[in-house]
C-alpha cells in the first residue's frame, strides 16, 4: 500500500489527464518486469495470538528489527508503519498487522523467488529474537475479529468506519486475510486490454490453485478459500469480475470510468488522512468535493484513489493478479509463475485468450461465486474446473520454457510450476489437504496448523 508521503504534483482538471497518465504506463517488452507481493500473519510463540503493534513480541519490535538489513523506516507521526530499500521493494502493515513484502520489480522468476527467501530469511531472524512466528494461509485459522488488533495507520482508521455500512465482512478482509498477488507490465493498450480479460476470466483458477483459508475461529468454515469468498460481500461498488472489459471500446478510457466511479475514501493532506469516504472524484476534478470545496486534486490523489478499488485484478501503472490465498514458503514463487507463464509470451497469451474467450459474463460471474466452496472440483461445461486448470498450466509452462530465463544451474522458469502441476492431476486443493489434517491426526486441534505450516 501507498506510503503516507507524497511529492508534489500538478492539479488535475480533466478526464484526459487520467488517460494520458496510463498510457505513459506502456512498457516495451524488453523492460518487463515481475513484482511479487505476499503477505503472512504474525503471532506470539507462547500462544498464537496475533501481534499487537506495542509490546514484546509486536509488530513494531518487528519492523524496528528488520531496519539492521538495510531496511529505512517509513513514519506514519512516530509510528514506524513500513520499510523500503533503495530497489524498490517495501515492507507495509495491513490493517491487522498482516505483514506484506512488496517486491522490487525484477526481471526473472529466479529473482523473484530469491528475494522472497531472502526476505523470509530476514522474518525469521528477527521473529526468532522477539518470540514471534509468521504463516501464511488466506484467513486466520483461529482468532476472532476482537482478538486481533488495529495498525495505528489514519487510512485504515477511515476505511474501519465505512466498511460496515456497504457489505458484512469488510472488517474480516482488513484484519484477517492474507494474499499473495503478482504486478505484471503491459506494452500497449490492446496488450492491457487482453491481459485484463484473461487475468479476470481465469483468476478462479488461481483461487482454486491456492486455496488455503478453510478454518475460521478454529473450526471449517465450509469454503475452500474463505478470503475469496470475504470480497463478496466487502463493498460492490469497488470488488468484482469486472464484466464490462469484455465488451467492445474496453481500453484505459473505459478504466479511468470505473475507477471515477468508485466512492474516495480519504485524501492526504498536512501528514494526515482526511475522511471523504462515499464522496465522489468527479466531484473533486470540477473542484465540488464537500468540505474541499474550490479545491482540485493531484496526481498523487489520483494514485492513492487507484488503491481503494478491490477487484480481481486491477489496473494502475501495471495490471495486479489478486485472486489468490497466502500460503506456504514453497507456493510463494508460483503464483508469479503462473501468470508470467501466460502473459508475458505472446503465444501463451494467445492461448489462454482462446480457451477462454467464449465464456460468458454469467459463466465467470459462477465460477467466482462457486470455486471458494468447490475448488478444483467446481463442474464446469460438462465437466469440472480440474481439466481446465492443467490445460492452463500447460500453457503457462509452455510460455515460460519460450522465456528461456536459466538460473545457475541451468533451469528454467519452469519448475516452478512443478507444485501447482501436482495440486491440478490431484484435483485437491491445499485447502483440503489442510481439512483432511485437522480431522486426521491433529484431532480437531487448530493449534497444529502453526506447528506444521509456519515459516
Amino acid at each position: 500500500m501507498s506510503a503516507p508521503k507524497k511529492p508534489a504534483s500538478p492539479p488535475i482538471t480533466d478526464k484526459a489527464q487520467l488517460v494520458e497518465d496510463l498510457e505513459s504506463a506502456c512498457t516495451p517488452k524488453a523492460d518487463w518486469r515481475i513484482g511479487t507481493e505476499h503477505e503472512k500473519f504474525a503471532y506470539d510463540l507462547r500462544d498464537f495470538r496475533p501481534l499487537p503493534y506495542e509490546g514484546v513480541p509486536g509488530i513494531r519490535g518487528l519492523l524496528e528489527g528488520m531496519q539492521r538489513f538495510g531496511w529505512d523506516p517509513v513514519l506514519e507521526g512516530e509510528n514506524v508503519i513500513a520499510l523500503k530499500d533503495n530497489e524498490g521493494a517495501s515492507v507495509t502493515l495491513e490493517p491487522g498487522g498482516q505483514f506484506e513484502l512488496s517486491g522490487a520489480a525484477v526481471e526473472t522468476l529466479h529473482q523473484t523467488c530469491a528475494e522472497v527467501n531472502t526476505h523470509l530469511d530476514q522474518v525469521k531472524e528477527v521473529c526468532g529474537e522477539i518470540g514471534a512466528g509468521v504463516i501464511g494461509l488466506g484467513f486466520n485459522p483461529k482468532w476472532r475479529r476482537e482478538d486481533i488488533h488495529w495498525m495505528p495507520k489514519g487510512r485504515y482508521k477511515i476505511m474501519r468506519a465505512y466498511m460496515p455500512t456497504k457489505g458484512n465482512l469488510g472488517h474480516d478482509m482488513m484484519l484477517r486475510t492474507c494474499t499473495v498477488q503478482v504486478n505484471l507490465d503491459f506494452d500497449s493498450e490492446a496488450d492491457m486490454v487482453k491481459k485484463m480479460r484473461v487475468g479476470v476470466a481465469l483468476q478462479p483458477i488461481a483461487t482454486a490453485l491456492f486455496a488455503a483459508s478453510p478454518f475460521s475461529e478454529g473450526k471449517p468454515n465450509g469454503y475452500l478459500s474463505y478470503r475469496s469468498h470475504i470480497w463478496t460481500d466487502t463493498d460492490p461498488d469497488r470488488c468484482g469480475m469486472l464484466p464490462f472489459i469484455f465488451e467492445d471500446g474496453f481500453g484505459f478510457e473505459r478504466w479511468i470510468d470505473y475507477i471515477l466511479d468508485v466512492p474516495m475514501y480519504f485524501i492526504y493532506r498536512g501528514g494526515e488522512y482526511l475522511d471523504v469516504s462515499g464522496k465522489s472524484f468527479k466531484d473533486y476534478m470540477k473542484g465540488e468535493l464537500a468540505g474541499f470545496e474550490g479545491q482540485l486534486p493531484t496526481m498523487a490523489d489520483w494514485t492513492d484513489h487507484l488503491t481503494t478499488a478491490f477487484p480481481e485484478v486491477r489496473l494502475k501503472h501495471y495490471i495486479e493478479m489478486r485472486g489468490t490465498d497466502g500460503g506456504p514458503w514453497g507456493r510463494l514463487c508460483a503464483l508469479p509463475a503462473l501468470w508470467v507463464g501466460l502473459l508475458y509470451d505472446q503465444t501463451a497469451l494467445d492461448a489462454a485468450w482462446d480457451l477462454c474467450r467464449d465464456w460468458t459474463d454469467e459463466e465467470r460471474e459462477y465460477l467466482r461465486t462457486e470455486v471458494p466452496r468447490l475448488g478444483l472440483k467446481t463442474p464446469f461445461r460438462g465437466g469440472t474446473l480440474q481439466t481446465v486448470t492443467q490445460e492452463v498450466l500447460k500453457i503457462a509452462r509452455t510460455g515460460l520454457a519460450a522465456r528461456g530465463r536459466l538460473d545457475r544451474r541451468d533451469r528454467d522458469e519452469t519448475l516452478f510450476l512443478d507444485i501447482l502441476d501436482e495440486i491440478a492431476a490431484s484435483g485437491i486443493t491445499p485447502a483440503e489437504e489442510l481439512l483432511d489434517a485437522f480431522e486426521g491426526h491433529w484431532q480437531g486441534d487448530i493449534d497444529k496448523i502453526y506447528e506444521e505450516y509456519s515459516y
